[in-house]
C-alpha cells in the first residue's frame, strides 16, 4: 500500500509456490491493518512483468478481479522499471554511471533485462530504457560495449547471479 509515493505497509512471503494462496490474504490483511477498504484507494498497481509466469498470472488476475468489484482503474507497471526506480530512490547509483542494467533470473544463465540510461537532453535527472525488455544468456562479454564507457550499476535477482561471469 503506498500513499504519496511512500510505502506504507506491504507483505512478503518465502514459502515457495504460496502465489494463489496468499495473494488475496495478503491484500485483505494489509486494508485491515491500515483500517481502509478498496473504495478509499485510487487504483490498483500491478507488476505486468517480466517474471515468473505463476506469479504474473496471480497477481494480474488477482488485481482485475479487485478492480471488477470496485470499479478502480487498473495500473501496470514494467518490474524493471521497478527496479531501476528503486535503485534512483535509494541513492545506489555510482557517480558517473552510464547504464543501469536491471536482471531478473530466469534459470540457468538466463536473465530477463534491459539498459537504461541517463538522458542528456532532459531537464532534470531522467533515466530511460533504452534496449528491448528481451531474455539473454549472460556470458564474459555480456554488457562488454556498455561496461567499456564507464560505471555501470546491476541489479536484481538476476544481477547476483551473473556478478562472476561479467567483466
Amino acid at each position: 500500500l503506498a500513499e504519496n509515493g511512500q510505502v506504507r505497509s506491504y507483505k512478503e512471503s518465502s514459502a515457495p509456490k504460496a502465489h494463489a494462496s496468499l495473494t488475496a490474504v495478503f491484500v485483505n490483511d494489509i486494508l485491515a491493518e491500515n483500517n481502509i477498504s478498496l473504495k478509499d484507494c485510487d487504483a490498483v498497481c500491478v507488476s505486468k512483468g517480466p517474471g515468473s509466469y505463476t506469479g504474473l498470472r496471480v497477481g494480474v488476475s488477482t488485481a482485475k478481479g479487485l478492480c471488477f468489484g470496485s470499479g478502480l482503474p487498473l495500473l501496470a507497471v514494467g518490474t524493471l522499471d521497478t527496479l531501476v526506480a528503486q535503485a534512483i530512490k535509494e541513492g545506489l547509483i555510482p557517480e558517473g554511471c552510464r547504464y543501469i542494467i536491471p536482471m531478473i533470473d530466469a534459470r540457468r544463465m538466463e536473465v530477463y533485462t534491459a539498459k537504461f540510461s541517463m538522458d542528456p537532453a532532459a531537464e532534470e535527472c531522467r533515466w530511460t530504457q533504452t534496449s528491448e525488455t528481451a531474455p539473454a544468456i549472460i556470458d564474459e562479454s555480456s554488457f562488454a560495449e556498455c561496461l567499456d564507457e564507464g560505471p555501470v550499476l546491476f541489479i536484481g535477482d538476476g544481477a547476483g547471479k551473473c556478478a562472476d561471469v561479467i567483466k
